[in-house]
């Protein structure tokens, strides 16, 4: 069990932390707004990855129940998205963020983070292709990849709570186009590390 969790926290606790829309979107309200409107953003966007870890074990259990080809189609196409999103990150890593649009006044922060969560459909396809090579074989699909999301919603709420809690020197460091590139390429090395792995992951519902 722990040779499987230990590197699904590494992995996702630096995912986590590397930059993306939900990190501007809190990092801007909380500077623009109130840390009370950050954090109700930051719960929406959980609220998206929990439909989303949904979605994706009932999709993954769908899968695994109907045949083997199923499985070795979706885990060669799964390899073969992380690792294009791999090179991408190595290859072309971001010099600033994005999606860092002017914040508007008596916005619904719940529904603003939620939709931004949801309305990206990158978010269902990573964790259809990653969460796979954690699910042990004989185990129920559809809990543990419950677990799996749950996990990363938990690392998710912490982070945005460090956020919040210091905006202003987070916000600076994150924003620094040396840090994003870094963070991208580490990230880059990890994606192509996990679709390796991928690879060689034997599934059986």
């Amino acid at each position: 069990m722990l040779s499987i969790l230990l590197p699904y926290l590494v992995a996702i606790t630096l995912l986590t932390i590397t930059p993306g829309l939900d990190t501007t979107l809190i990092l801007r309200t909380a500077a623009l707004e109130s840390k009370g409107d950050a954090l109700k953003a930051a719960m929406g966007i959980n609220l998206g990855c929990m439909v989303w870890g949904l979605l994706v074990a009932v999709g993954l259990g769908a899968i695994l129940a109907s045949s083997a080809l199923a499985f070795v189609v979706l885990k060669y196409l799964g390899a073969a998205y992380l690792a294009w999103l791999g090179l991408q990150c190595i290859l072309k890593p971001r010099h600033h963020l994005r999606g860092d649009q002017p914040v508007t006044h008596q916005e619904n922060w719940w529904l603003k983070g939620f939709y931004t969560n949801i309305l990206n459909p990158k978010v269902g396809l990573f964790y259809l292709s990653f969460l796979p090579q954690f699910i042990p074989a004989q185990h129920a699909v559809f809990m543990w990849t419950m677990g799996l999301v749950f996990i990363h919603i938990v690392l998710s709420i912490i982070w945005a709570f460090c956020l919040i809690a210091l905006t202003q020197p987070l916000a600076q460091y994150l924003k620094q186009s040396a840090v994003i590139r870094r963070l991208d390429r580490i990230s880059g090395v990890i994606f192509i590390g996990f679709a390796l792995k991928l690879i060689g992951t034997k599934l059986n519902p």
